[in-house]
């Protein structure tokens, strides 16, 4: 499933490079257009009724079954679905077929913290002469705010991750405690429940840089901002420090389970009691079932805790686009996919697959929102998530540089979480650092 990923600075400077050769002014801030002369619909279908072989490039396991029905439908495509690893292994192998000018695919997955780089990188086609623009309407405005880059529209949203929290309902009853409304109710329910039993954390982090992010991004904060080649840096806005006293807080009191997420002792947790909570995106219920199985009818899903008190803010944490390779071979047919797999028959078949879906008309469905998860107690549990999506704070910008600046956070930021350095001067080296590379690169950072 979709998740924040590092990934290797090596891979993420190449991309970067391609930006830093490609001239300067404006045109460093879009990925090309493939000549920007329109693609009407009927190329596109004329396209797939002609057929010829796609190459995609992904990791979603639902894709799958897109691929098959795509195939029944255009009979004349062959489609070779390659899984080339998850997020960073993916980006790494993506860069290595760009520079070496061969084995670059039609099609790849790239999350949506991700996109900006490669579009800036040149690496991606800019979808508005295939009439992208006029698709709109159709998304959630957090996931097409995300495909949107310098201008361009690099990508078709696939899924999202508008974020909820995830707790163990059996352990908050045993404790006796409250579902916290607010961030300061989680603290103190991380006391509470430590000092009950000293075994059983509210959750863990051993520094995530997405999740750094997204819960800054839920608290308005806006310490990115882009303007074509100008970026700004700050963690010194409001946001980021709303963030910064509550977290510093369960770090310094050791309220936090040492434990990476997305390993075999953060899923036993989950199984077992430990581990009491999960703030993350709304495609998490599916890792909960296959890797999870203990705390089946344990966990219940619900808003994610509020900044201020009475307020409905929410913000994204995952979620992956489709995007067409700039080098790739078959355009045409290539966005013929794109546009089934994310806004036609294919949306259907990954939500029957259990993925979370980024069109607005599957968020509004009556019979999806009544879906009851038997994990989660019968619980309705996506009026939930599609509520999240529709409260997704507006606003948001990753750097153009965010696959190398989260390659450096735990190297920056995340030694608050294993050392004595303040949470505020680990941001800060992250800052900096990620500010020094991006001026390396061409861009004007302060």
């Amino acid at each position: 499933m979709s998740r924040f990923l590092k990934v290797a600075a090596a891979a993420s400077a190449a991309v970067l490079a391609l930006a830093a050769c490609g001239g300067g002014g404006d045109d460093t801030s879009s990925g090309s257009s493939g000549g920007g002369a329109t693609v009407t619909d009927a190329q596109v279908d004329a396209a797939l009724q002609k057929g010829g072989t796609l190459t995609v490039w992904a990791w979603e396991p639902t894709l799958k079954d897109v691929v098959t029905k795509f195939q029944e439908k255009y009979p004349n495509v062959k489609v070779d679905l390659v899984n080339a690893g998850t997020g960073d292994k993916q980006y790494t192998a993506l860069q290595n077929a760009i520079s070496a000018g061969k084995g670059v695919p039609d099609v790849g997955q790239i999350e949506y913290y991700a996109l900006p780089q490669f579009a800036i990188g040149k690496a991606l086609t800019d979808l508005k002469p295939y009439g992208a623009e006029s698709l709109k309407a159709d998304f959630n405005p957090g996931p097409w705010n995300s495909v949107n880059s310098g201008g361009g529209v690099y990508g078709l949203p696939m899924d999202s991750g508008p974020m909820a929290l995830y707790y163990n309902k059996e352990v908050f009853d045993k404790y006796k405690i409250e579902v916290p409304k607010t961030w300061q109710e989680y603290l103190e329910a991380a006391r509470k429940l430590h000092k009950a039993d000293p075994k059983v954390y509210i959750t863990n982090d051993t520094g995530d840089a997405g999740l750094t992010t997204s819960l800054i991004w839920q608290a308005g904060g806006k310490p990115y901002q882009v303007d074509g080649t100008n970026v700004t840096i700050n963690f010194n806005d409001p946001g980021s420090q709303e963030f910064v006293k509550v977290w510093q807080t369960l770090i310094s009191e050791k309220l936090l389970a040492p434990i990476s997420s997305w390993s075999d002792q953060w899923f036993q947790g989950m199984g077992n009691g430990s581990i009491a909570t999960i703030a993350t995106g709304a495609w998490m219920p599916a890792n909960f079932v296959t890797s999870a199985p203990a705390g089946k009818g344990k966990w219940r899903v619900a808003d994610l805790p509020q900044w201020t008190a009475g307020q409905t803010a929410s913000a994204e944490n995952g979620g992956s686009s489709l995007a067409i390779m700039d080098k790739g071979a078959n355009k045409e047919l290539a966005y013929g996919f794109l546009k089934f797999a994310n806004d036609g028959d294919g949306v259907q078949i990954r939500v029957d697959g259990g993925a979370f879906p980024a069109t607005s008309k599957t968020l509004a469905d009556p019979k999806w929102l009544g879906d009851e998860f038997e994990y989660f107690g019968g619980q309705k549990a996506n009026e939930i998530f599609a509520k999240s999506a529709q409260n997704v704070v507006t606003g948001w910008s990753y750097l153009p540089f965010q696959v190398y600046s989260n390659s450096i956070f735990n190297d920056t930021a995340g030694k608050a979480y294993v050392s004595n350095t303040p949470l505020a001067d680990g941001l800060k080296a992250w800052q900096d650092q990620s500010a020094k590379y991006g001026n390396e690169q061409g861009f004007t950072v302060k």
